[in-house]
């Protein structure tokens, strides 16, 4: 157990997840493979797929008429609507208010633009800290902020049994020069979910920014950018079932303090005055649906409530999935896990997994379960740091295999059965099983 470990919550109800009901909601579930079987899309750590109310919200937004905002006409109030509902909706999502929400093409292009105004505020000397496990949108961004101001990077490592992050190595990089503190919330690689509410009150205590990559967490719990005491929490809606967005939720004062590069024309107002150009006005339809969608999985008052019911059952769900997961791969002596293995630890990750399978290769791997109808991810998912320091990224990465609430138990059963196909299929172990037979 990590030393970071939190003190237990009071449990809250839990609802029950109709998965049968859910999956009908998704059209691209009932896609088949080249075995007529429904494809199992098991790529969901790279982007969900969508319900059918997001489809029809951003194309509902195309048929009643594209304008852009603040025009005499209704077309274009229509637009400036759409932008007011979608904020309203990140907020709820994100615990911020809806001033607070920054909306763009993606959250790397959001941190890039950010980072870059928060350069202007370093000097040499100061420091940035970051660490090993994070995708590089929450890493690069920032290390360029700092070599362009001559201030120092720190690094945060991991411990390589389990894959989450080191508290020695936290408190190490802390000091009264650190300006930021960035650190993800789920790793998108190893599916790590450091406790983040702690480290937010360690960076404080040493007075940093404390920025938070919350793509990955999205899908799996409830943002909360108010309770952890964060400054920025960047978010993206195709990986919590809506377009192709990105969101930060940043607290205003930040908003307000930093100078954005910007238009002149453009508003001088937060949070308008960090949106370049004109916004992708069918997919914040389509946020707003997504937000709605998942709310309408929980029980409540406030759609707040309500979402924080619905992420409640879905990490319910999803910890049987990733316990029948676990169970099922570690009868598969072939089949080697990065992360936590442990299914009495499930609060601490997402049924998020980086595996191997023998010495083949992950594109081998993935070639193979493709073969099956099985979708899954290889590489390093630009999660380049914790790649480079388990020693996996010259030879290929890994094989990502991620669960979300719209998977169904016989769905892991599948993988894991394709999983134990291979190990006695795949060329590199045609050998030893057939010494073990």
């Amino acid at each position: 157990m990590s030393s970071f470990a939190a003190p237990d919550a009071v449990r809250e109800p839990v609802p029950v997840l109709d998965v049968d009901a859910i999956r009908r909601r998704f059209p691209a579930l009932s896609r088949t493979g080249p075995d007529g079987r429904p494809l199992v899309l098991v790529d969901a750590p790279g982007g969900s797929q969508v319900p059918d109310a997001v489809i029809e919200a951003v194309a509902g937004h195309y048929r009643r008429g594209m304008s852009n905002t603040h025009g005499a006409f209704p077309t274009s109030a229509d637009t400036d609507r759409v932008i007011a509902e979608a904020r309203a909706a990140a907020a709820d999502l994100t615990g911020a208010d809806a001033d607070e929400i920054v909306v763009g093409p993606n959250a790397t292009t959001l941190l890039f633009h950010l980072s870059r105004s928060f350069a202007r505020t370093l000097r040499p000397g100061d420091e940035v800290v970051l660490t090993r496990l994070d995708h590089d949108a929450n890493v690069r961004p920032w290390a360029l902020a700092a070599a362009d101001a001559g201030a120092t990077v720190r690094w945060v490592d991991v411990r390589e049994d389990d894959v989450t992050l080191d508290p020695g190595s936290f408190d190490a990089a802390l000091s009264d020069r650190t300006k930021l503190v960035a650190f993800t919330l789920a790793s998108n690689a190893v599916g790590t979910i450091p406790p983040a509410a702690e480290l937010v009150r360690r960076a404080k205590e040493a007075g940093a920014i404390v920025a938070l990559d919350g793509v990955h967490f999205a899908q799996h719990r409830l943002l909360d950018l108010q309770g952890v005491g964060a400054d920025v929490i960047a978010c993206s809606p195709y990986k919590f079932f809506g377009p192709h967005l990105g969101l930060l939720a940043a607290r205003r004062s930040l908003l307000e303090t930093l100078t954005p590069y910007k238009l002149v024309p453009a508003s001088d107002e937060a949070p308008e005055r960090w949106e370049t150009g004109t916004q992708n006005h069918e997919g914040l339809a389509g946020l707003t649906a997504a937000v709605q969608y998942l709310a309408s999985l929980g029980e409540g008052g406030t759609r707040r409530e309500r979402l924080a019911s619905a992420y409640r059952a879905i990490a319910e769900h999803e910890r049987d999935l990733a316990r029948r997961f676990l169970e099922g791969i570690a009868a598969l002596p072939d089949v080697r896990l990065w992360g936590i293995a442990d299914p009495d630890r499930l609060e601490e990750r997402t049924p998020t997994f980086a595996i191997r399978v023998g010495s083949e290769r992950p594109r081998e791997t993935a070639e193979a379960l493709a073969s099956r109808g099985i979708a899954v991810w290889d590489g390093d998912y630009y999660a380049r740091e914790i790649m480079t320091r388990l020693g996996l990224l010259e030879s290929g990465g890994a094989v990502r295999i991620g669960f979300c609430h719209y998977h169904s138990p016989a769905e892991v059963d599948r993988v894991v059965e394709a999983l134990e196909e291979l190990t006695g299929t795949l060329p590199g172990f045609r050998g030893s099983r057939a010494a073990e037979g």
